[in-house]
């Protein structure tokens, strides 16, 4: 099966969640700096989310850049990203409105983890799919960051019981660790 009908309805359904998450701001009454210190928190949720998005969107066109057909496993592999990924906006706005508190960071934390694994199982029913996507295979590799980011994410809700910052910071740190260009496909397509 061809792959664009999956990249276009992909960047349709994100595109969609973007402007979701835009539009929990709320534009305040005020006319001062103290009501938009008010939105500090929805702001840091929204561009932790936003990064979080956007980077999930990068990799997803790299992805799919590198492989030549798709199968039935990997239209419902991607539709489980993508149901992660529509949850965003909801525990983003529920964090951040909250300031914080326990429970939605914890939530936030689940989400990102099944977005996480979600993006995995998207990349095995890829990579499975050998003899018609061998370069993405070849490019994947062990995949150490995907790995590690879901660890990381998992740490980061035990955490959130001791401290919903840290966990913040956790979270905050896979996104940052992810703004760093993954080069492995494009070094793979090159040669």
């Amino acid at each position: 099966m061809n792959k664009n009908r999956l990249e276009a309805f992909s960047d349709g359904v994100i595109a969609i969640i973007l402007t979701i998450m835009v539009l929990e701001f709320k534009v305040p009454h005020a006319a001062n700096w103290a009501a938009l210190q008010q939105l500090l928190p929805i702001f840091l949720t929204y561009l932790l989310s936003f990064i979080s998005i956007a980077t999930y969107w990068n990799n997803h066109h790299h992805l799919l850049h590198a492989v030549q057909q798709v199968g039935g496993g990997v239209l419902w592999a991607n539709m489980h990203l993508l149901f992660w990924l529509s949850l965003l906006p909801f525990v983003t706005g529920w964090m951040g409105e909250t300031g914080f508190s326990q429970v939605p960071v914890a939530l936030y934390g689940l989400v990102i983890v099944g977005a996480a694994s979600a993006f995995s199982i998207l990349v095995r029913a890829l990579v499975s799919q050998r003899s018609k996507n061998q370069q993405l295979a070849t490019a994947i590799g062990g995949d150490f960051k995907g790995k590690i980011s879901i660890i990381i994410y998992v740490a980061a809700i035990g955490l959130t019981f001791v401290s919903t910052l840290l966990s913040c910071a956790m979270y905050a740190a896979v996104a940052i660790m992810w703004l760093i260009p993954d080069r492995r496909i494009e070094k793979t397509l090159q040669h």
